[in-house]
């Protein structure tokens, strides 16, 4: 025996295959991000301000429906650091963890190879950024702009080449 679908299970039936298809959409748009991958530093086309901590690996990497972004370098005295932060490229502040300069971040996707980073501390911004990755997706520029521990404001650009 057929049974029809009543109007109420019907647009259940639709609500559920729109969420469904924007969920996939906007996650597609997340992963399709050049910015994927695993990038290294490229000291001899960067220009980091002296005493300022370098970031020599930079991987991106989905975790789940987000972005896990996780960074390993040097702070200017040569110890090694190392900070994740796992979010969405929408703008809004999500944990980061193991930068004692921040404990929140936010990353806002501005066009196809460019993003805007800020990292706050204490809710307060701290540095702001932006990431930008060249036509042919083998390197990626990062000009990070921030005031130092005497209260100068200095900027960095960091060119990273993709592994």
């Amino acid at each position: 025996m057929e049974r029809k679908m009543g109007s109420m299970e019907l647009m259940k039936t639709k609500t559920i295959v729109l969420s469904l298809a924007l969920s996939l959409a906007a996650g597609a748009l997340c992963f399709a991000s050049p910015a994927m991958g695993t990038w290294k530093l490229n000291e001899a086309k960067s220009k980091i301000a002296a005493g300022m901590p370098k970031n020599i690996t930079v991987v991106y990497a989905a975790a789940g429906d987000k972005v896990k972004v996780t960074v390993d370098g040097v702070e200017k005295d040569g110890k090694p650091t190392h900070n994740e932060w796992t979010g969405m490229f929408d703008g809004k502040d999500y944990p980061v963890t193991g930068d004692s300069s921040a404990d929140m971040r936010a990353y806002k996707q501005i066009d196809a190879s460019t993003l805007e980073l800020t990292n706050k501390k204490d809710g307060k911004v701290v540095a702001t950024g932006r990431v930008v990755i060249s036509a042919d997706g083998k390197t990626r520029t990062v000009t990070i702009s921030m005031t130092d521990s005497a209260g100068k404001k200095v900027e960095s650009t960091a060119a990273y080449d993709k592994q």
